[in-house]
């Protein structure tokens, strides 16, 4: 809400890009190293995990309001004690100041680089990353790439295009209960495959 939307969207997208393609990669590595019928099942096992997981999160949501809102304490108070520089001075300033930032940042936007480095970190280990990689190990590996980027791509910018009334209008309970519900289907949709193999 603070910082121009199109460098937050494309950094959480590259983010989200770049965690998808690592994790495609690990799952198709996956059965090299653990055979193609224990792939399954872990996978089998873990969207039941995942969704009861996600059911129980929607079912005790109060956890997730109160991070919220310590999140957003800290940004606002990040943003009061930093609220940027006023635009102005000449182009000898601008040229010094681009000369002493790191490296990474005389070629991305600083705001670029913290929603890249904010979403990618966020994401690692989360639920999302842990079905890619079981999905890339169960399934074909470009198929769940291009599905993982588009979803992801549309959840993004819908959060980051509707952002807060986004939120106001869909509530995290709702969200949670719907995401359990999709991985417990796609848990029983991986274990009829296995009974029918």
């Amino acid at each position: 809400m603070r910082h121009p939307r199109k460098l937050v969207l494309l950094g959480c997208l590259a983010a989200l890009i770049v965690m998808t393609i690592l994790s495609a990669v690990v799952g198709w590595a996956a059965p090299n190293l653990i055979s193609r019928k224990w792939t399954h099942h872990i996978t089998t096992v873990l969207f039941f995990g995942f969704g009861l997981w996600s059911l129980w999160d929607g079912y005790m949501e109060d956890g997730e309001a109160e991070e919220l809102a310590e999140v957003e304490a800290k940004l606002d108070a990040d943003w009061k004690a930093n609220p940027g520089t006023v635009k102005g001075g000449n182009k000898t300033d601008d040229d010094s100041k681009k000369e002493r930032r790191p490296f990474l940042t005389q070629f991305f936007s600083p705001i670029f680089l913290k929603a890249f480095s904010i979403t990618f970190f966020g994401e690692w280990g989360d639920k999302s990353q842990l079905a890619t990689i079981g999905l890339a190990a169960d399934e074909n590996p470009f198929g769940v790439v291009l599905g993982g980027i588009l979803g992801q791509a549309l959840c993004t910018t819908a959060a980051v295009l509707g952002g807060k009334s986004l939120a106001c209008q869909i509530s995290e309970k709702i969200v949670a209960l719907s995401g359990g519900v999709l991985f417990i289907v796609f848990g029983i949709q991986s274990l009829l495959s296995t009974v029918e193999s």
